[in-house]
């Protein structure tokens, strides 16, 4: 676990003291409004088109108050890239992705958090499409893990069974990771 080895105070020794966690999203909306992110498929491609961009909005978001900086994989997954061509950019993606949110964590002295979000393909009564959607967060947990996070974050899950497919799969290929779902 990467905040063993850092100086930075990890997200259970805070929350165990009582303290506070503050972790400042919107990328996808922030980098719609600027221009570089398509409305409708919302796949963070800037991650690859425009890396530096990234690293500087997770400065910003350091800068506003943020303790924690989230890697942009929001929709950074199988079935998001798939429906825009680029399902060969998968790997390299959220490898990027952790790669600059782990350089700014560290630079900034916050915390790193691996991403996940719905896979838009879970429904509940198709076994085919839980164990698709397990698969998608298992390969992005291995990332996160391999990328050094310090936690992952699980966000805007709209069936509570895939927020706990999402949790499982934390639990499952996490070594130990926190997580917030």
């Amino acid at each position: 676990n990467r905040s063993k080895m850092s100086k930075v105070e990890g997200l259970l020794e805070r929350l165990r003291r009582g303290g506070n966690v503050i972790v400042a999203e919107g990328y996808v909306f922030e980098f719609e409004r600027r221009g570089y992110l398509r409305a409708g498929a919302f796949v963070p491609e800037v991650v690859l088109e425009h890396p530096d961009l990234v690293k500087s909005l997770h400065e910003e978001f350091v800068h506003a108050g943020s303790d924690v900086v989230l890697a942009f994989q929001y929709y950074g997954h199988r079935e998001k890239l798939r429906l825009i061509g680029r399902e060969a950019d998968l790997e390299r993606l959220n490898k990027t992705a952790l790669s600059i949110a782990r350089q700014v964590a560290d630079g900034t002295g916050t915390l790193m958090a691996g991403n996940l979000s719905n896979s838009t393909i879970y429904q509940r009564d198709k076994p085919n499409t839980i164990r698709e959607a397990e698969a998608m967060f298992k390969e992005q947990v291995e990332w996160a893990v391999n990328g050094g996070a310090d936690m992952i974050i699980g966000e805007t899950f709209s069936d509570v069974g895939e927020a706990k497919l999402a949790l499982e799969a934390i639990q499952k290929y996490g070594k130990n990771m926190p997580s917030v779902i």
